[in-house]
């Protein structure tokens, strides 16, 4: 009979927070946000924070949002339930992968803009689905909704500013 191979929670602690955290790296890798001449030259809303700011709380964020998938990952609710809940998690963290990318390898504030929209929309609805298995995950989700609120705002005005 074959060993029916099991994650013990600590790796699936783990294994949460490092695919938050890496959809962050690889997606700024690939788009070569340090140092970037054209974010750097294009006009700017006089609140758009310093560049050094985004980096810690990206990481913040993507701890929190580790944490948040963990304690879905590990819940012991009716598994189609949970499912449902990771498509949407992992459907908002693709559309964040993909933001860095369209906004600054591409420099498509428009469509970056859209993105980010669908992102809001989707994480609001990852929420939803978080809190029926855990009002903690949800909550733990709140902080990422807000920033990107607010870098959706931020967004929109760089695509007026520079349109």
């Amino acid at each position: 009979m074959g060993k029916i191979i099991t994650l013990s929670t600590i790796w699936k602690l783990i294994i949460s927070v490092l695919i938050c955290q890496l959809v962050g790296i690889v997606s700024g890798l690939l788009s070569v946000t340090q140092n970037n001449i054209w974010y750097e030259s294009i006009a700017k809303p006089s609140w758009n924070p310093p560049g050094y700011i985004f980096g810690p709380v990206w990481t913040v964020l993507y701890l929190l949002m580790g944490i948040s998938l963990w304690i879905i990952w590990k819940s012991n609710v009716y598994e189609p339930m949970k499912y449902e809940a990771l498509l949407f998690f992992g459907s908002q963290l693709f559309l964040n992968f993909l933001w860095t990318i369209l906004f600054f390898r591409f420099h498509s504030l428009s469509i970056a803009f859209i993105d980010i929209v669908l992102m809001f929309v989707l994480i609001f609805l990852t929420i939803f689905r978080f809190v029926e298995i855990s009002k903690t995950a949800a909550w733990l989700l709140v902080p990422y909704i807000s920033w990107v609120c607010f870098a959706a705002i931020l967004n929109y005005n760089l695509w007026k500013l520079n349109n």
